[in-house]
């Protein structure tokens, strides 16, 4: 058995081969002979320019925003430090210095 690789769970150096898998008899685990490419499922979010934002990143509003419930308004140039990516339609989660905690369409601000 010189060309099996070992159990990933228990270590057992008894496995062998059933079609597309391998199989350990000792513990019962099953593992894929292929390995499985890693997916990376990091959600990409970009700026109204393109750029991608990360969290802690600082960005610039590029368009007059209302604030929903009230009169009022987010200028354009206002800049947001150290933004948080979120789930979700509004993706940017952030404090603005006069208007406290918001959530911010990444469509509507570029990275300063």
């Amino acid at each position: 058995m010189s060309g099996m690789p070992k159990c990933p769970r228990c270590n057992s150096e008894y496995t062998y081969e059933d079609g597309e898998m391998f199989v350990c008899p000792e513990c019962g685990h099953e593992w894929p002979k292929v390995a499985v490419a890693a997916t990376d499922d990091r959600r990409v979010v970009r700026d109204a320019v393109g750029n991608e934002l990360a969290d802690g990143d600082s960005v610039t509003v590029i368009k007059d925003l209302k604030v929903k419930g009230s009169s009022l308004v987010v200028k354009v140039g206002t800049k947001v430090k150290n933004i948080r990516l979120v789930e979700g339609d509004h993706d940017i989660d952030c404090k603005i210095d006069g208007f406290g905690a918001m959530q911010l369409k990444s469509e509507f601000v570029r990275k300063a």
